[in-house]
């Protein structure tokens, strides 16, 4: 079953706080785009409510009575309809690895910033442009990433992020670290090979062996030793990243240095 594009965007809320379900559906109004079709307090009534208007995105809270939001997307997919997209909203993060297996488009933690749903909107905007396009089976407008979000492990926390909230990868040890606009954390590539592969390549440089690079993330390009440079990044500590002789070239024929 595809959805037709629409515009706005059909939506749906799911939270058993009725405070939780103005707030969001508040933002979602100032954010625009977003047509709100239908609310529910609970698990059962959020499955009825996709049943029945079948809407191209659900806002779902993950603990919820009846069927918790996750059991909602189970409870779907046993029953043969096509789920939306999926934005889990929670005040819990210990859900997000579960959330990740059944392919949430995100996860969003309570209180949500306007900033951070303006984000989640954007991608489902992207995701149901691409959706579209294979179905007629002309090409996307834009090439977008492979994946729409990345595993970030801190601590005894897994987290998903955007992956254009990425600022650089690095890769020591074996262990690759992720530097992201609000946090640092493990992947669970194992190369940054594979890691590449699964981001968009217009945006993710390999600026050295040991470092892929948000382009959009670059503070300052520093000129370095034999002609190389480093670069700033614009994370918190404004780490500098090398940048190899050969990738030297490539950056001065990028930015015309």
């Amino acid at each position: 079953m595809h959805r037709r594009a629409t515009s706005p965007i059909s939506a749906i809320i799911a939270d058993d706080e009725d405070l939780a379900r103005a707030e969001l559906k508040y933002l979602l109004e100032e954010i625009g785009d977003i047509e709100v079709v239908g609310e529910a307090s609970n698990g059962l009534e959020a499955v009825e409510l996709i049943r029945k208007l079948d809407p191209a995105l659900a806002f779902l809270d993950i603990q919820m009575p009846g069927l918790d939001g996750l059991s909602v997307v189970r409870r779907l997919q046993e029953t043969g309809i096509d789920p939306p997209h999926i934005v889990f909203s929670t005040a819990y993060d210990q859900f997000a690895v579960e959330a990740f297996r059944l392919e949430a488009t995100d996860y969003l933690l309570k209180p949500v910033e306007r900033e951070r749903l303006e984000e989640t909107v954007d991608r489902v905007r992207r995701l149901i442009t691409d959706r579209i396009s294979e179905a007629s089976g002309s090409p996307p407008p834009q090439k977008g990433p492979v994946s729409n979000r990345l595993l970030v492990r801190c601590g005894a926390r897994n987290l998903i992020v955007d992956p254009h909230e990425l600022i650089f990868a690095t890769i020591d040890g074996g262990v690759i670290t992720l530097v992201t606009t609000q946090l640092e954390g493990q992947s669970s590539y194992r190369t940054l090979e594979e890691l590449q592969a699964a981001l968009d390549s217009e945006i993710f440089w390999r600026a050295h062996r040991s470092f892929v690079v948000n382009i959009n993330r670059i503070r300052e390009v520093m000129p370095w030793f034999k002609s190389t440079y480093q670069l700033k990044m614009e994370d918190k500590k404004g780490s500098e990243v090398p940048v190899s002789r050969l990738q030297s070239r490539r950056l001065r024929e990028m930015l015309n240095l």
